[in-house]
């Protein structure tokens, strides 16, 4: 069980918003918004998949990444 517990952990991504939102095109500012990133400093844990990828590749210029 503890295994699993860590083996969850590892696939997790500390995104963090750093930039602000104002000027940024409107597909920007909806795909912070669907990662739960509204304000700046906000913090959100998401599962490394395909998806969440995308969507930081999108908006890579915004926002800072670490693996939790």
């Amino acid at each position: 069980m503890v295994q699993m517990a860590k083996k969850a952990k590892e696939n997790v991504l500390q995104i963090k918003l750093v930039r602000s939102l104002i000027g940024c095109k409107k597909d920007q500012i909806a795909t912070a918004n669907s990662l739960g990133l509204r304000k700046v400093g906000d913090v959100v844990s998401q599962p490394v998949n395909a998806a969440t990828q995308g969507k930081v590749a999108k908006i890579v210029h915004l926002v800072e990444v670490t693996e939790a």
